[in-house]
């Protein structure tokens, strides 16, 4: 009665006063009073269309508020309903006309976010489309439009999956973004934020980096922008946590998924009890503190997930749209729980949960495949556990069906073929069927060739594609091509857009690869093939590193410009990949990383530019056989040992001699996998034992070494005192005796020839070298009689310097000698003086120019700075190998560590040769034994041609001696201002240890640990 007798433009006022008092407070009852008002006006005799018009667009706001407060459906239609006549009674060339039109595409849009109907969002599409055209150039509205045409492209893309749309919606986005002042800071947070959302579901559907990088970048800068109490700032924590969990799915940072998981927690304590959102931002968290679990396996973080996520649900009324998602994401934290408990109740709670999501979701919704999948996983886990074949093909079933009603060429089909392949893979193992075998390798097949997808999946499924294609059909050209996808995809789980730690972290997933497809290749005569996939597959991250260094002199007689820059991005690569992941500020991290990714993208553009230029087609290719075999050393023999159990748990050597157009394959029966790593189990306990892998061993006499109480010492090991003997002894009639019978090897008296050795697994850390019978009455029955021993981490590793020789300026030649015997923290080391002046007076004698830096001299900058001027340097000092990050491990200075990842950024062109005379420099890394991670292969891949390193601890009491005769050797016969003939460094190394085995007692546990430490590597 009262609002009856107010005049039109009081009611106006009082409407309107309404609406603003509820965006401050939301405040439902000022909304419902706004409401009540506009439906008056609306009402009112003899308005003028355009009034009439006007009145419909405010009571239409008005219910789409109310919706987007309280997520009753009836408003959003009735917001609809009256935007639509507002449209209709709005002649073309109004000046109101495109805000009409914009009102009415927004509800629409709302609607559609609540139902899935593509009708809706199609119209949506098109009313922004006919907006933007009746728009001037110059309005100011016109950004908005082009945000909002974005937003709704981007919802079409999410039903559909056609990437044209998400393009569309990325461009519609940047002509907002472009078409906003700097000064505008009210509306470039919004529509940064949106951008950043559309590159982020771009990376989420082609896996590109560069997509992520610039979404987590995007929202970084929209909330730069906004003031701490605006009411976007909960939704753009939102949305950069969703990107930042996104990243830490492909890289699996902890940083980022600890971000995700504060910045979503902030966004669950400042949204209203009441706020019909809260749900959605509790499943998210959960999302966030599930996949935490998953890699930290803290169970308070399991338990807050299911904690959110069945707050999540409980705010869902029955019947609403997004009560099937908080279904199933309970349901995966219950099927979660049930991994760590084996409690079948929590299986049958997820599976029961998906069943309803699935029953109240209709067919047609974009949803609906996904919880098809969700609810197959569970049949899978509970099928692994009770063997009901029932079960699994409920599971199959479900999953053709999502296949079937997934779009072709859909961002998720990848991902179902492989859940496909899985429960295939499941019910052969029961059955033994060839139908559901070959069904599954099709599966496994689809999802390995991909041009797009998540690299860990690909690689998953070519590895099971490969495994039982050779099983099926090991001659088939089927076989070798799965074995060619398992090795192209290892080089693409360890991109260069990744740092070296990050690489070294997820190559830790994918061990053994490349001795699984050599074992295939060897199993049907294809040894040409055997010896190309350990070639690539192995020390994938020191093959980066030296192709980044890879000599561009025939590119530059002809593309000067393009070598040019393949140059700068190579180094700049190179440094990005070097640097070590530090607690800097989020912004720096995601510059660094956008950085980085950015670089990454040009390399690979630039190698495509090279790879297009005649006679350059396989620039920076993995080579075939035939071109590896062509830059062979002179004399010697490279053997590559490649041991896998999963065919016939077999052991193959394959040698490669000078003048063969093909490799030697040499059959290993007695050797294998398990036998290689108890062998390693056990030198490991010897070594502990004799206190040669403490921290403090190298610093250790004779006599305290003996005295030493062992950390570990199982009776089986020790009992005899014999074990390091058996070892070696085991390795000799095992593994090298057969190999040198197999090449007509016999003990010389004369020079003798070169081995180089390419391992990997539990070989990578044993002492092949030292392989031999030692006893008194032993004759002529280790390698040392036969052979000179060195290692190589890859075969290219050795020819690439063998085809490049160099030559070194007259101004680099000599030694440069660091001496530090007492670095800080550390013990004092007494034998690296008399060590270094035993070198220093060789060098004298020879003429060879030397620089010592010792003590306070030998500092980290000192250090590096000299090792640019000498070609060659010999290091006496403590070293550490960190276990678990590799790159950390280095050489105690006297103002602190010079650690592997900076010596690795420091490319050294003059580089010769190096002596680390100190503790574990080639000991590695027992996770990552397939790739170079030691300190002796860090100096290699700064560019120095050979390198002298230890396996373990050596003894202070016998170095001095190794390193004076190993000298006396390299210098004998050099000329005044000769450079060190780093050539002979093996050759030096054997005779020093020749020398320290005549002086010790022959086949004493002492003195096999104390000769077998040293290596060679390189030339």
């Amino acid at each position: 009665m009262l609002l009856a007798s107010l005049t039109d433009d009081d009611l106006q006022s009082l409407g309107d006063s309404c609406i603003s008092r509820f965006e401050q407070g939301r405040d439902v009852s000022d909304i419902e009073q706004g409401l009540e008002v506009y439906k008056q006006l609306t009402q009112r005799p003899h308005i003028d269309q355009e009034s009439f018009a006007s009145r419909l667009q405010n009571l239409a706001h008005a219910f789409q508020l109310r919706f987007e407060r309280t997520g009753t459906f009836s408003d959003i239609e009735e917001a609809i309903s009256n935007n639509r006549k507002a449209v209709e009674a709005t002649p073309s060339g109004n000046e109101h006309l495109v805000s009409r039109l914009t009102d009415l595409a927004n509800t629409l849009a709302l609607r559609f976010q609540r139902t899935g109907d593509v009708v809706d969002i199609d119209e949506a599409i098109a009313t922004r489309r006919r907006a933007i055209d009746i728009t001037p150039q110059r309005s100011a509205n016109l950004q908005r439009l082009f945000k909002n045409l974005g937003i709704s492209l981007q919802s079409r893309f999410q039903l559909r999956g056609e990437l044209t749309d998400l393009e569309s919606a990325i461009e519609a986005k940047k002509k907002a973004a472009g078409l906003i002042s700097e000064g505008d800071h009210d509306d470039r947070p919004s529509i940064l934020d949106s951008l950043a959302n559309s590159y982020s579901i771009l990376f989420e559907s082609t896996s590109d980096m560069v997509a992520l990088s610039e979404a987590i970048s995007l929202h970084r800068q929209a909330l730069d922008l906004t003031p701490s109490d605006h009411l976007n700032l909960s939704h753009f924590h939102n949305n950069l946590a969703a990107s930042l969990f996104r990243r830490f799915e492909r890289g699996r940072d902890l940083s980022d998924i600890n971000q995700a998981i504060d910045f979503q927690r902030r966004v669950v304590q400042s949204t209203p009890s009441d706020h019909p959102g809260l749900s959605d931002e509790l499943s998210n968290l959960g999302s966030y503190l599930q996949s935490r679990f998953e890699r930290v396996e803290d169970l308070a973080d399991l338990n807050e997930a299911i904690s959110a996520r069945q707050s999540a649900l409980d705010r869902l009324s029955p019947g609403h749209p997004h009560r099937p998602s908080a279904m199933n994401s309970l349901a995966l934290s219950f099927l979660t729980r049930s991994q760590q408990t084996n409690d079948l109740s929590d299986i049958d709670q997820a599976i029961s949960l998906q069943e309803k999501a699935v029953d109240i979701t209709p067919v047609d919704h974009k949803s609906f495949p996904g919880w098809l999948i969700n609810l197959s996983s569970s049949f899978q886990e509970r099928y692994q556990r009770t063997k009901n074949q029932t079960d699994i093909d409920k599971a199959i079933a479900h999953q053709e069906r999502a296949i079937m009603l997934t779009p072709s060429g859909h961002a998720d089909l990848i991902a179902y073929h492989s859940h496909l392949g899985n429960s295939f893979l499941f019910r052969v193992i029961q059955t033994g069927s060839l139908g559901d075998l070959e069904a599954c390798m099709s599966h496994y097949k689809l999802v390995a060739t991909q041009p797009i997808g998540d690299p860990n999946l690909k690689i998953t499924a070519a590895r099971y594609w490969a495994s039982f294609s050779h099983q099926l059909y090991p001659s088939s050209s089927e076989t070798i091509e799965a074995f060619d996808t398992v090795i192209r995809l290892l080089s693409l789980v360890a991109g260069l857009e990744q740092t070296i730690e990050q690489r070294h972290e997820l190559l830790k997933d994918t061990p053994g690869l490349s001795e699984l497809a050599a074992a295939s290749a060897c199993f049907v005569g294809r040894v040409d093939k055997a010896f190309e996939w350990l070639e690539h597959g192995r020390c994938l991250v020191w093959s980066q590193i030296s192709q980044l260094r890879t000599p561009l002199q025939d590119l530059s007689l002809k593309h000067s410009d393009l070598a040019r820059r393949l140059l700068e991005t190579s180094t700049a690569l190179e440094r990005a990949g070097s640097r070590q992941l530090t607690n800097t500020s989020s912004a720096t991290a995601d510059e660094e990383a956008f950085s980085h990714i950015k670089l990454a993208k040009e390399w690979d553009n630039l190698l495509r530019e090279v790879r297009g230029i005649p006679n350059f087609e396989h620039f920076l290719q993995p080579l075939p056989c035939s071109s590896l075999l062509q830059h062979l050393p002179p004399a010697g023999t490279i053997i590559l040992i490649s041991a896998s159990n999963t065919h016939q748990d077999r052991c193959d050597a394959i040698a490669l001699r000078p003048g063969l157009d093909k490799p030697i394959h040499i059959p290993l029966p007695s050797f294998s996998v398990d036998k290689g790593e108890q062998l390693r189990r056990d030198l490991i306990c010897q070594l502990q034992f004799f206190g040669a892998r403490s921290p403090d061993a190298d610093t250790m006499q004779e006599g305290e070494i003996e005295n030493r109480k062992p950390r570990r010492a199982p009776e089986e090991v020790i009992k005899s005192n014999n074990a390091t003997k058996d070892i070696l002894a085991t390795l000799w009639t095992d593994l090298v005796k057969p190999i040198l019978d197999g090449l007509s090897f016999s003990p010389k008296t004369s020079e003798l020839p070169r081995i180089w050795w390419c391992t990997a697994g539990p070989l990578a850390s044993l002492p092949v070298h030292a392989a031999g019978i030692y006893s008194k009455d032993a004759v002529k029955s280790n390698l040392f009689d036969y052979a000179v021993s060195s290692y190589t981490p890859t075969v290219a590793a050795l020819t690439s310097r063998l085809k490049n020789p160099q030559k070194f300026p007259h101004h680099a030649n000599g030694l440069l000698l660091v001496s530090q015997p007492d670095a800080p923290g550390q013990s004092s080391i007494s034998g690296t003086t008399v060590e270094i002046d035993a070198i220093q007076k060789l060098a004298k004698k020879h003429g060879i120019k030397s620089l010592t830096l010792e003590g306070e001299k030998a500092g980290i900058n000192p250090t590096l700075d000299n090792m640019k001027k000498f070609n060659s340097i010999h290091l006496a000092c403590h070293a550490m190998q960190d276990e678990k990050e590799p790159l950390r491990s280095g050489f105690f200075l006297h103002d602190g560590r010079l650690d592997l990842s900076t010596i690795m950024q420091h490319n050294l062109p003059n580089a010769n040769f190096a002596f680390l005379s100190a503790c574990q420099t080639s000991a590695g890394e027992e996770q990552l034994s397939d790739e170079a991670v030691h300190l002796a292969a860090g100096m290699l891949a700064a560019g120095y041609r050979g390198v002298v390193a230890t396996m373990w601890s050596i003894g202070d009491r016998y170095a001095p001696g190794v390193a004076r005769d190993f000298y006396e050797y390299l210098l004998a016969g050099s000329l005044d201002g000769a450079e060190v003939d780093g050539s002979k460094a093996s050759y030096a190394l054997h005779y020093a240890i020749r020398k320290l085995q005549d002086k010790l007692e022959k086949s004493s546990e002492r003195s096999l640990l104390a000769w077998a430490a040293y290596v060679h590597y390189g030339v």
